[in-house]
């Protein structure tokens, strides 16, 4: 087995930490949580040489070693302990060649935990545009480290860095300052009592609330002068720190960096006043929107009809290839269609993705954050909160988890519970299917009904969060104070190994962790369509046979599946529920879409697909073999008394329940780890899907 080589990547927020790590692993890469929290794990593997690769470790976005938040808290601990698997041979702070001054501070406190440790000068090919020019082996003398000058963009300084960490042993991890001098007498104190440790350890363990291996807090108990230490005392002295650092900082970047403003060419200024205008900034958003969901219509039509017939043939195929029997029917009627009924919206996820992705690369998305913080105080939310409530279009339970930067806790708290009213991409699937189904063909202003629909959900999603939010910050009686800070990353063309590298990990994480769930349920929905008790599923044939005398050949098969289905264990649960959901529009199999999609959204068109399936032989004629088979099958659905289920009323009530309901396990599960209880995430369920049933009532009471 070949040496192995543990590296952190660490740096601010927006210095191109993410396009480092990509260019490092590539596709190497994947995603978890750090064991006990849901603060996110970042990982891959990078080959350096022959017999040498490197585990990359991709530490959350920090400022500095003064812990604020969960994610900070993080980096210090797995920094303070070496006996930590993940403890770095080699630390790689990437900064931002126009934002150095602020990155370094990181930068100086790693040093001064004695680790080696590498600087990486990112997006370089902006120099010549801001005319700035360094001097790299004078900084490299001066912070004592190695330099890495990198342009992910042009693919240039990589090779330079794997060469870096190869050589890890070469860098030094000599400190940067002696931090002992802001109070040399308490620093001197410290010492006596713990003369085995580093002292800026020891220092980060007593002004923060993090752990260092097996040091006891109340030894400091023993030093001189501790007690008389107040919070206030040691805010003091870390400012003192901070400034001590930027002193060091700036002396190191008065020789090493010039800038030539006469050389400077940036038009973000003039950007920043159109994107974040009071009136104009909201309609570019509103436009970009638009544009966004015409494109996941248009674009992704040929795709999705090329999977659905390779479904459909692969379906056929199994059924005519493989021996006759319960198997063959599980494959070719539970497992194939519940998979394509999912594999089919990869297309428009993908898109949705590419988006998303687009806006966050570009710099555009903290534009949009900046914009909505006007809308977020006015609802007793700060604009730290539109970034889980922007990021959970992607999904609830990663936007939930980024709540974690919210320092106060009734804002937090606040964001946790109206964040899952954003409209996911788990709903995209059964809005999709159900905007095809009712809405009619048309446009206007060059957009079509479909494309606004689904925009119109996407802002209903939104505007509901927020009233949410207002309401929940009256009724809460708990008392806190925020800031908002937001840094305005520059504008730049999106690097296309990103983009490409985040749509396909997010769509294959959606597909594989819906795909395993979804294979799941086709199974046990598949035996309980295919099987049932007593007579009437036994002796289907010679009832229906003996109810509808004239009826032969095809359409007698197709009524028998027909009974079957409708006294099958499944049919059986259908008519149970049928009661309480038939006000709404909704036929039983409807219902036991709505029962199973609650372990995750998008099961709801694999369930439909799979019921549709069972015992079904109907070959489509020419004028429908374009259609989706499920949208054939569900458009020709009837109820007893002969009417149409998927009406524009029925198809209105359906996408407002999926628009208000809490249907995710999933989410609860991480609702109630955020906030350490059960009590929220039992009142998200029931307030959520109470109000979704009210409204999905109304709606089709008043449409019918």
């Amino acid at each position: 087995m070949g040496k192995q080589i543990n590296v952190a990547l660490i740096g601010n927020p927006n210095t191109g930490k993410t396009s480092v790590f990509n260019a490092l692993t590539g596709l190497n890469q994947k995603v978890g949580n750090y064991p006990g929290i849901t603060v996110e794990k970042k990982q891959g593997v990078c080959k350096l040489s022959t017999g040498v690769k490197a585990r990359i470790l991709d530490l959350p976005g920090t400022y500095s070693l003064n812990a604020s938040s969960l994610d900070e808290s993080v980096v210090i601990e797995l920094l303070l302990n070496k006996n930590d698997k993940d403890f770095p041979d080699i630390a790689v702070v990437v900064t931002d060649v126009e934002n150095l001054k602020r990155n370094l501070l990181i930068f100086t406190q790693i040093k001064d935990l004695e680790i080696p440790t590498i600087l990486v000068i990112n997006m370089a090919d902006r120099m010549s545009y801001k005319g700035i020019t360094l001097d790299i082996d004078y900084l490299e003398e001066k912070l004592q480290t190695k330099i890495a000058l990198v342009s992910t963009r042009k693919n240039e300084g990589i090779d330079t860095l794997k060469a870096l960490i190869t050589n890890y042993g070469t860098v030094s991890s000599k400190p940067c300052i002696d931090t002992t001098t802001i109070d040399p007498v308490y620093f001197g104190n410290l010492k006596k009592t713990f003369p085995n440790q580093l002292l800026y350890k020891l220092w980060l363990v007593i002004t923060q609330d993090v752990n260092f291996g097996k040091v006891d807090r109340k030894a400091f108990d023993a030093v001189a002068d501790f007690k008389t230490k107040s919070k206030s005392d040691l805010k003091r002295l870390q400012q003192k720190e901070t400034i001590k650092r930027y002193q060091y900082i700036n002396e190191a970047l008065a020789k090493g960096l010039t800038v030539d403003l006469s050389k400077a060419k940036d038009l973000r200024i003039k950007l920043d006043r159109i994107l974040t205008h009071k009136i104009w900034g909201y309609a570019i958003f509103a436009f970009i929107l638009l544009l966004m969901f015409q494109a996941i219509y248009d674009w992704t039509e040929t795709p999705m009809d090329l999977i659905d017939s390779a479904f459909a043939s692969l379906s056929e195929w199994a059924k005519n290839t493989l021996p006759t029997g319960a198997f063959t029917n599980l494959i070719a009627e539970g497992i194939i269609p519940g998979l394509g009924g999912i594999v089919i919206f990869i297309p428009q996820i993908a898109f949705l993705f590419l988006f998303i992705a687009v806006l966050e690369e570009s710099g555009y998305m903290s534009r949009v954050v900046f914009l909505m913080d006007r809308v977020m105080r006015r609802f007793g939310l700060s604009g730290k909160s539109v970034v889980p409530l922007i990021s959970g279009t992607a999904c609830a339970i990663p936007a939930i988890m980024a709540t974690r930067n919210i320092e106060s806790w009734k804002e937090r708290l606040i964001t946790i519970l109206v964040t899952p009213f954003t409209t996911c991409s788990a709903r995209l699937p059964v809005y999709l299917i159900i905007i095809a189904l009712v809405i009619p063909e048309g446009s206007f202003l060059g957009f079509s009904y479909k494309a606004l629909t689904l925009m119109l959900l996407y802002l209903l999603g939104f505007a509901t969060a927020i009233l949410s939010a207002m309401l929940l910050n009256k009724v809460l009686r708990i008392k806190s104070k925020s800031y908002f800070l937001i840094e305005m990353p520059t504008y730049k063309l999106p690097l296309l190994k990103n983009v490409g590298i985040t749509v396909l990990e997010k769509t294959k994480a959606f597909v594989f962790e819906a795909g395993k769930i979804i294979l799941a349920i086709s199974i046990i929905l598949w035996f309980l369509a295919s099987y049932g008790p007593g007579d009437n599923f036994n002796n289907a044939e010679d009832i229906v046979t003996i109810e509808n005398p004239n009826l032969s050949g095809k359409v007698l098969d197709d009524k028998v599946a027909e009974f079957q289905l409708e006294h099958s264990y499944i049919g059986i649960i259908g008519k149970t529920i049928e009661p309480v959901i038939k006000p709404l529009g909704y036929d039983w199999k409807i219902g036991i879409g709505l029962v199973t999609s609650f372990a995750a959204r998008e099961v709801f068109v694999g369930t439909l697909a799979t019921i549709y399936s069972i015992g079904s032989a109907n070959d489509m004629d020419d004028e429908d073999e374009s259609q989706s088979i499920i949208k054939h099958k569900m458009k020709q659905e009837v109820f007893s008394d002969g009417s149409k289920v998927y009406t524009l009323a029925s198809g209105i009530s359906l996408l407002l329940f999926y628009a208000f309901a809490m249907q995710c396990m999933s989410t609860l599960a991480i609702v109630k780890k955020e906030t350490n209880s059960w009590k929220w995430p039992t009142l998200q369920l029931v307030i959520m899907s109470g109000f979704a049933y009210l409204v999905a009532l109304i709606a089709f009471q008043f449409l019918k």
